[in-house]
């Protein structure tokens, strides 16, 4: 009985299978050099897939020295242009029918094609009677991941998200071998098992999902060394277990929300997001997931979406034609998710989505830069942010506009993002822009407002440099902003008819007063320029030829005399310099005294 399998049959093992069994009896295996070209394709690429189907053929080998089978290997290498425009099928298909073979498959489309051709083949399809994984043997119900790595012992995390533990299986290092077997079992039945896929597959990474359980393979030149981590949930919870207000229940199922849910890797996020979709279920309500990997635990009726064509605003545009209440996006991560959950968001879709973060108001400022300022609110207006499979923080977003926490001049209200605590509505951060910047500044803590005071100064300053060649201080107080600089240079900073002080005001989007600088001794704090030979402390030529003392966080570090053009240079060698590099390095405060 002559016998052509094609790639698909060798990658998942179902020929050397069939023999062991006797349900092919001494046939005549001829395998095309098209399918060897492309398992060396793949091999070469990384592809754990290549490297089971030449596994395959070494079996197949064995078993022709044994006795058992005749192998054969015919037709002809395909070209790399032919590898890449997925002719290899047809190729294999056209030596089957040459030698008048018998075609064997697991790729439905190719027994199709076969079969308008009228050829002789057997599509073989997924099963679920696949032999015990080994990886299996590493878990019992207490454990969450297990951690197999080439040279190392296997470890693995027991217990539940708020009470996690690191153990070590028995005291045997791995050897790439006994990962290559593993390897090989787990591409065989995520090959084989109709629940079960290859996720993505790069070069040295492989991410498959198998049932419940994640597994990523991780291989040179990706990874150092061989090691395979497998994944399970161990938890699965209703919503009715986080014991929700009624309050939080309503904001769940209304579909005008944008809600995110956060929390840092193992802490529980995925578990509530399924409990969400779940609940929302429950209600009637038609729900989807957008996930890479696809691994929430849902219900059959709940449609899992992964990357269309491996890009998620495809998803979204089929999610807009099918029309679902909800969509849960698990693991808005990239700048192209966030765009793609504010598009989805603002077409009016309920979305609920999962992100990495450590704190609540982390998540919010993931969005700043990725989504416009005044449009965060309406993309995401509630974060419920997870730790230790619990909820610890619920946070409200409210768009307004207003005079910014520790400021009190009418003239600087502007568009706010108020932050607030759900449950009892005290506003706990703000966020607004100030000049070019977007700042999130925390509410009702005086300390609090020091580094943005200290930063809106610095801003102020570089602003009001650019008009004047003076030295220039700057102080925010809670309800103004006073710029000094010398008696000569402030008609220059005014302009005509205010013109020039109202383009600062406009730039640095904060009211001015503008206020003669004091000669005498004063603390100034110059402007450093770095060169490649010196470095240069700019006072201004208003304080030129004057003695000064340079301090560095109170330091004195330096005494001389200004020049000329107002600066004082150093070499970048002398121990001066360092000194001072070190300084600002370090973020310390560079000060000179004029004398």
């Amino acid at each position: 009985m002559k016998i052509v399998p094609d790639t698909s049959v060798l990658v998942d093992g179902r020929i050397t299978e069939l023999i062991r069994e006797g349900k092919i009896e001494k046939p005549d295996i001829i395998i095309s050099l098209a399918s060897i070209a492309e398992l060396e394709h793949q091999a070469n690429a990384g592809k754990e897939t290549g490297m089971n189907g030449l596994n395959e053929i070494i079996e197949l080998q064995k078993m022709r020295n044994a006795g058992l089978i005749e192998l054969h290997f015919l037709g002809r290498y395909p070209s790399s242009e032919e590898i890449q425009n997925n002719t290899i099928d047809a190729m294999i298909r056209e030596l089957a029918e040459e030698i008048k073979a018998m075609l064997i498959t697991s790729d439905r489309i190719q027994a199709q094609v076969a079969k308008a051709k009228g050829m002789k083949v057997q599509y073989l399809p997924p099963y679920h009677e696949i032999p015990q994984l080994e990886i299996l043997n590493y878990f019992d119900d207490e454990t969450m991941s297990v951690h197999l790595r080439q040279d190392c012992t296997p470890v693995a995390k027991k217990g539940k998200p708020d009470n996690i533990k690191i153990v070590e299986l028995g005291n045997k290092k791995m050897n790439e071998k006994e990962l290559a077997y593993m390897t090989h079992q787990i591409i065989e039945y995520a090959r084989r098992d109709a629940n079960s896929f290859i996720e993505m597959e790069h070069k040295g990474a492989t991410v498959i999902q198998l049932e419940n359980m994640r597994i990523t393979i991780a291989r040179q030149p990706f990874s150092d060394k061989f090691e395979i981590t497998a994944t399970r949930p161990i938890v699965k919870l209703s919503i009715d277990d986080y014991n929700l207000n009624e309050e939080i229940l309503a904001r769940l199922t209304d579909y005008n929300r944008g809600i995110l849910i956060s929390g840092p890797p193992g802490s529980g996020k995925s578990t509530f997001a399924q409990a969400v979709a779940e609940h929302l279920y429950s209600k009637g309500a038609i729900v989807k997931t957008m996930e890479q990997p696809r691994d929430l635990q849902v219900r059959d009726e709940i449609s899992q979406y992964a990357p269309l064509e491996k890009k998620m605003e495809l998803t979204a545009d089929i999610l807009l034609l099918v029309r679902p209440d909800f969509v849960i996006f698990d693991e808005v991560r990239r700048s192209s998710d966030f765009k793609t959950f504010a598009d989805m968001r603002l077409a009016g879709i309920g979305l609920i989505g999962v992100t990495h973060a450590n704190r609540a108001i982390d998540a919010i400022q993931r969005l700043i830069g990725r989504v416009e300022l005044g449009m965060i609110p309406q993309v995401v207006d509630t974060v419920i942010h997870i730790e230790g499979g619990k909820i610890k923080e619920i946070l409200e977003l409210e768009f307004t506009v207003k005079i910014p926490y520790g400021m009190e001049e009418a003239d600087l209200a502007r568009p706010v993002i108020i932050i607030k605590e759900f449950e009892s509505g005290k506003p706990l951060f703000e966020i607004y822009s100030y000049g070019e910047q977007v700042v999130v500044v925390p509410v009702g803590n005086e300390k609090s407002f020091d580094p943005i005071k200290k930063l809106a100064e610095e801003r102020l300053k570089q602003i009001v440099e650019k008009y004047v060649d003076s030295p220039v201080e700057v102080e925010i107080s809670s309800n103004r902003a006073d710029v000094y600089v010398d008696d000569e240079a402030i008609p220059h900073l005014i302009g005509k008819a205010g013109k020039t002080i109202s383009m600062v005001e406009k730039e640095a989007g904060i009211k001015i007063n503008v206020k003669p600088l004091k000669i005498g001794e004063k603390i100034i704090y110059p402007s450093i320029i770095k060169r490649k030979n010196s470095i240069v402390l700019k006072a201004g030529k208003s304080y030129r030829n004057r003695n000064a003392e340079v301090f560095v966080d109170g330091e004195l570090i330096l005494n001389g005399q200004l020049s000329s053009q107002g600066e004082m240079k150093l070499k970048r060698t002398s121990k001066t310099a360092k000194r001072l590099m070190e300084g600002i390095a370090s973020g310390a405060r560079v000060e000179m005294k004029l004398l």
